[in-house]
């Protein structure tokens, strides 16, 4: 029984899962602010390349 609430009371589990979606959270904004980034240097390079030819 002792070790049962051994079990309730750790919470370092919990902490680690928390930390774990977080950091899947600012995953996932690097990831789409990457994108937009991405895709203005895109045209950005297209227009420079289209006024050196």
């Amino acid at each position: 029984m002792s070790m049962f609430r051994k079990l309730i009371k750790n919470t370092k589990g919990a902490t680690a899962i928390e930390y774990g979606l977080i950091a899947a959270l600012i995953a996932v904004a690097a990831i789409g602010a990457m994108q937009n980034i991405g895709t203005k240097l895109s045209s950005t390079f297209n227009n420079v390349s289209t006024k050196l030819n």
